[in-house]
């Protein structure tokens, strides 16, 4: 939109099915998202216009929120989810506090898919392989990349705790401070485009898919998540003496109770499942503990005033609006239900049966078709439209035969 259409407040409008678009570019059938597919209205946040500090060209990027043309939130929009149950906490009196930890990777352009990434060439002529986690090194030749990436980062008002080199090679993980859950999750999408944005610049790749390389460990995005009294901004889930609450028991429980069901939202693409099912400090599962990175739920060593639930099932690739929807949702309703946890896990375990989350696409589709849970929260219409376009994408993948079938299996009688 031209700037003056935008300060004049001129109207944008976008077709309703374009919500359910799928990751190739198709739709699911008409019927998912109203057979006459009618316009929606994009409605910008003043709060998230941005001026874009990597364009020569002036520009300004507004995040919107999806609303129908009568006034109220799309059931669609994945922002207007979020900020659904955000408003279910306030009618408690209660806030959500969260914090997101994404992790990405930075390769050398990569011109043919079929063939594996690889790191950039660093400073010494070599490429990265797999020495440097949680180095201070910086012969990897990334600096003038992360320098920008901080610069823009300040510019887009976009406050950063720490970054920190990952355990795969060419991997990294930024966090970012915790804050309202709506605010978070637009500085994580915000975040992950101008990584892209500033990649292209340098000639660089940044990749957010879950596992993009085999045998290194994955890219997440783990959500640290806490509930606050309104107005007093007392931490609910410790007492007066520092212990734990039944409030925080009843959201753990309600975790547990949901994950499996939401396994889908929170891995939402075939690659997910590549992550989840070769952990490296990537549980699927939904156990909880105190401080194990094993655990589904852990619980991070702190302070009464900072206790918190760390849901470690997220991929990078994880939309941040449904995935942090998702998770509190879940949380609310093991409070509102008063739910009872299991017991804490430590150490080694065996996951046990009931706390054994999908481990492929088409179970945690199937998982979600069946969930009651999912649409009593989401409602039928978001939740079934969001199965249809992610079964076109499962039927597109299917639909193609990979490099180890023809390699391992052409030879066989």
């Amino acid at each position: 939109m031209t700037a003056e259409g935008f300060l004049e407040g001129r109207r944008l409008q976008m077709a309703r099915g374009v919500l359910l678009q799928c990751i190739m570019g198709g739709y699911p059938p008409a019927r998912f998202y109203g057979s006459d597919d009618s316009d929606l209205a994009l409605v910008p946040d003043p709060v998230q216009i941005h001026r874009l500090p990597w364009s020569k060209q002036p520009r300004a990027f507004a995040i919107c929120d999806a609303d129908e043309l009568t006034g109220e939130s799309s059931n669609l929009s994945t922002r207007g989810q979020l900020k659904a149950v955000i408003k279910r906490y306030a009618a408690l009196g209660l806030s959500p506090v969260v914090a997101t930890e994404l992790e990405f990777f930075v390769f050398a352009p990569n011109a043919d898919p079929t063939q594996p990434f690889q790191p950039p060439l660093g400073l010494d002529g070599r490429r990265e392989d797999g020495h440097s986690a949680f180095s201070v090194s910086s012969n990897n030749g990334l600096r003038p990349f992360f320098s920008e990436v901080y610069e823009y980062m300040v510019a887009l008002g976009l406050p950063r705790d720490t970054f920190m080199h990952e355990m795969g090679v060419s991997q990294f993980e930024i966090n970012l401070l915790h804050g309202d859950p709506l605010l978070l999750a637009d500085q994580t999408f915000l975040f992950k485009h101008l990584l892209k944005e500033v990649a292209l610049k340098h000639g660089l790749t940044v990749v957010c898919m879950a596992k993009p390389l085999a045998h290194t460990p994955g890219s997440s995005m783990h959500i640290h998540q806490s509930i606050v009294e309104i107005g007093s901004g007392r931490n609910v889930f410790s007492d007066d003496t520092g212990q734990e609450t039944a409030t925080f028991r009843h959201f753990i429980a309600g975790q547990q109770a949901a994950m499996a069901d939401f396994t889908a939202l929170f891995a939402p693409n075939v690659n997910s499942y590549q992550r989840l099912c070769h952990p490296f400090a990537s549980p699927n599962n939904a156990c909880w503990s105190h401080d194990n990175r094993a655990a589904g739920l852990r619980i991070p060593a702190s302070s009464p005033v900072a206790r918190r639930v760390e849901n470690r099932l997220p991929g990078a690739d994880a939309n941040p609006y449904l995935a942090i929807a998702a998770s509190l949702a879940a949380g609310l309703y093991g409070i509102e239900h008063k739910l009872e946890p299991s017991e804490p896990i430590q150490g080694e375990f065996e996951v046990p049966d009931n706390l054994s989350l999908p481990c492929t696409l088409h179970a945690a589709l199937e998982r979600l078709k069946r969930s009651r849970l999912a649409k009593e929260l989401f409602g039928q219409e978001f939740i079934e439209g969001y199965i249809a376009s992610k079964t076109l994408e499962l039927t597109s993948f299917y639909d193609e035969i990979t490099p180890w079938e023809r390699r391992v299996l052409a030879a066989q009688a």
